[in-house]
């Protein structure tokens, strides 16, 4: 019978194949090792070079077999995953960490604590008492986000046949708002961007982050903490106000729509789009309904193409674009594409986004 828990030795430098992505997985359950081990290895474009029972273990592990991601429960003996993230961020930057949570209010909290300390990404889990469709649940959703991280660069390519942009010297209405668009990598990113608002901002901030339930309430509450703007998880019927900043709530789309003379915030379960719900794009084009080109749209760190096609629509309105560069990215998937299909007006670090944003007020 094959050992699916076998360590692999790092390959030649002078090795011609194709490099795979090199993952090592950390969990103190033998069986979730030797399923995920199973599972990633029978992907070809990734290679499991080892697995780990506890965090001091894995750190070890990293040192000897280099791996390009690791993946890491959170609830191990000897050094819990918290305590690992931040060891691994020390020791070995470079190496991408996704955190396996329970979908549960600790598991929230504590994922949010592991992206704090540089955890790039997560997975949850559903409940232990789906048994096998559990762990069917978990690899559906760590394929995807260990190849994110691929060395070979995979980032999609733009689609051909954007709209063509405003004309440089275009009048563009002064802004009424500001839609936001990130997914991996986005809970740092807003932490980052939304603090650096100052006191009395003149206009509603509209946010989707990729995440489930319960993370986008968690996730608001501690950038409520540290803001100087109100951040709450949207509810159905909210008015959308200036100077308040709105987090589409897990599993819900997030629209704006005109009532009277204010706006309101509806949500829904319609069906995903790329992929997700809340989806950026449809935040995006009900934000284009409402405030037309007088927007600010900002495409942060994130996997995929989501929000894509909403720039698309608010540049062609005249709305003005922000992307996150490559170089502060986690992974510069969406505002990749964003920035490749020249739908950006500018491409900035993410320090001097929310200075970008607050600058293009004045002008």
């Amino acid at each position: 019978m094959l050992n699916t828990e076998k360590q692999t030795p790092p390959q030649s430098p002078n090795s011609f194949a194709r490099p795979k992505i090199r993952v090592l997985i950390v969990d103190d359950s033998v069986v979730v090792r030797k399923i995920l081990t199973a599972a990633l290895r029978n992907d070809p474009d990734m290679e499991v070079v080892g697995s780990a029972s506890n965090g001091l273990i894995a750190l070890q592990r990293i040192g000897q077999f280099t791996p390009d991601v690791v993946t890491l429960d959170i609830e191990m003996p000897e050094l819990d995953g918290i305590d690992t993230v931040r060891e691994i961020k020390r020791q070995f930057p470079k190496t991408k960490v996704i955190m396996c949570s329970t979908l549960t209010e600790r598991g929230a909290s504590v994922t949010l604590d592991a992206l704090a300390l540089g955890a790039d990404d997560y997975v949850t889990k559903p409940s232990a008492q789906n048994g096998d469709n559990s762990l069917v649940a978990l690899i559906g959703q760590l394929i995807p986000k260990v190849k994110q991280f691929s060395p070979r660069g995979t980032q999609p390519r733009p689609i051909a046949g954007r709209a063509a942009q405003p004309a440089i010297g275009q009048f563009r209405a002064r802004p009424r708002a500001i839609a936001i668009g990130v997914s991996t990598g986005g809970p740092s990113a807003l932490a980052e961007v939304i603090p650096a608002l100052p006191v009395a901002f003149p206009l509603p901030v509209f946010i989707v982050q990729h995440m489930p339930p319960m993370f986008t309430r968690l996730l608001a509450e501690r950038l409520q903490t540290h803001s100087k703007v109100p951040v709450v998880e949207a509810s159905e019927g909210m008015q959308a106000v200036a100077g308040q900043v709105y987090i589409a709530p897990g599993d819900h789309h997030m629209c704006v729509a005109k009532a009277g003379s204010g706006t309101i915030i509806h949500l829904n379960q319609e069906a995903m789009e790329n992929s997700c719900r809340p989806a950026v794009d449809v935040l995006f084009r009900s934000v284009g309904e409402v405030y037309g080109g007088a927007t600010i749209s900002v495409i942060l760190t994130g996997m995929g193409q989501d929000g894509l096609r909403g720039v698309e629509t608010l540049r062609g309105l005249g709305g003005y674009v922000i992307a996150q560069d490559e170089a502060s990215s986690v992974v510069w998937g969406m505002p990749g594409l964003v920035a490749r299909a020249g739908l950006a007006d500018a491409v900035c670090d993410l320090k001097a986004i929310a200075p970008e944003i607050v600058r293009h007020l004045s002008c």
